[in-house]
């Protein structure tokens, strides 16, 4: 990188707003001469996506496809999902797209779908957490756990752990969650993953969930590392999807014109997967517009993140999936 555009970007960083929006990604993107997702070739690679039936999952999915990948959504609604399939196909997109349907806060659904995935494949090239949605109302899961801690930790927790036979199958694969910078508002705090419905907060559960995810993936990307199965979290900035239409309204009326389309809010995701340079070369880091990011911006962030917190996050997160393998 040139020193301009590190210069650039540091003081995009600082000021957050046009980090986070496409003013950040428009910059980042010229001064750094990034090379175009259509230069990829994923030919032969299998991609498991989850929460690809709209928003930026989707666009991944469309990203992934146009490189040539077999992808497999994974969704939650039946119809909708295979009818998102239906049409990627009606595209004439390059590579091959197949349905899952699973709930990922249903640990009985992840195990269910784990199994459909090693009967189809050998081996996975990519597995991709990105469903999640910002819950306004406190629920459980069928196995007793919050659900946005359930669909967005404990059931990719599991799915992770499950499907390691096929990613140690394939040389180069990865894991990869999204998360939000919305994650830099809240403490690493095991406790408050078991949080009742006194005082609930769709928004502070949501970016709770954000924070542990990078954690966890940092935690797997250590216990992998033997393996050479990569694992990175990243964010995709201030996006205008569907679920911040419904869940942040107010949010999007200020930042409206601001806002990064999908396609430039998973630039960096499809980059992670498609890439073997950068994305290979390092692994448990927290990515944004194709650079890692320091994953703590206050000291009391920083402050709560220990190494007595992460021991106990891991023990959590195996009692509550009851994953029992050797990750």
């Amino acid at each position: 990188m040139s020193r301009i555009a590190d210069v650039v970007d540091r003081t995009l960083e600082v000021a957050v707003v046009p980090s986070f929006t496409r003013i950040g990604y428009d910059v980042r993107s010229r001064l750094e001469h990034w090379t175009p997702l259509t230069e990829y070739d994923l030919t032969d690679r299998v991609v498991v996506i989850t929460g690809a039936t709209s928003g930026l999952g989707l666009s991944a999915a469309r990203a992934f496809l146009a490189a040539g990948a077999t992808v497999e959504i994974l969704g939650r609604d039946a119809a909708k999902t295979a009818g998102v399939c239906e049409q990627l196909r009606a595209t004439g997109v390059q590579g091959s797209v197949r349905s899952l349907v699973a709930d990922t806060g249903n640990l009985d659904a992840v195990r269910r779908v784990c199994d459909e995935l090693a009967d189809r494949h050998g081996a996975i090239h990519a597995l991709i957490h990105n469903a999640g949605a910002l819950d306004k109302q406190y629920a459980l899961s069928p196995q007793g756990v919050e659900r946005t801690v359930a669909s967005q930790v404990v059931g990719p927790f599991l799915m992770t752990g499950l499907l390691l036979p096929l990613l140690r199958a394939r040389p180069g694969a990865r894991v990869v969650w999204v998360s939000s910078g919305g994650m830099y508002t809240q403490p690493l705090s095991v406790t408050a993953l078991d949080s009742g419905p006194d005082g609930y907060r769709g928004a502070v559960a949501y970016a709770r969930a954000k924070r542990t995810q990078v954690t966890v993936a940092q935690m797997w990307a250590d216990r992998l590392r033997p393996d050479q199965i990569t694992v990175h979290a990243m964010h995709p900035g201030w996006a205008d999807t569907p679920g911040v239409r419904k869940s942040l309204p107010t949010f999007r009326r200020m930042t409206g014109p601001l806002l990064r389309s999908p396609q430039q809010g998973v630039d960096t995701l499809v980059w992670l997967v498609a890439d073997d340079g950068a994305p290979l070369d390092t692994t448990g880091l927290f990515w944004l517009d194709r650079r890692p990011r320091p994953i703590h911006r206050s000291s009391a962030t920083r402050r709560s993140d220990t190494a007595e917190e992460r021991g106990l996050l891991w023990k959590w997160c195996v009692q509550r999936s009851g994953f029992v393998g050797d990750g």
